[in-house]
């Protein structure tokens, strides 16, 4: 099974090597056809540093905590 990739912005420095990344998704609600929007925030794990407001495309791995279980694969900016 694929693992699954999203893509979000950086808004918090939470540890050494943890950050929290805001992922945004929208789809038009399936009745009324309206766009929804869906924030979801993740604990993603990296060994380098990278800014606030940073875009990055993050990726499923094994689990390494508790709720860190994302790493950022790619970043841009």
């Amino acid at each position: 099974m694929p693992r699954k990739r999203f893509k979000g912005i950086i808004v918090k420095k939470s540890g050494d090597k943890t950050y929290k990344v805001k992922v945004v998704r929208e789809y038009p609600h399936p009745l009324y056809r309206k766009v929804v929007r869906e924030v979801r925030y993740f604990l993603v794990h990296s060994e380098n540093e990278h800014k606030m407001g940073e875009e990055v495309i993050i990726r499923e791995t094994r689990r390494i905590s508790k709720h860190k279980s994302f790493i950022i694969e790619e970043s841009k900016g």
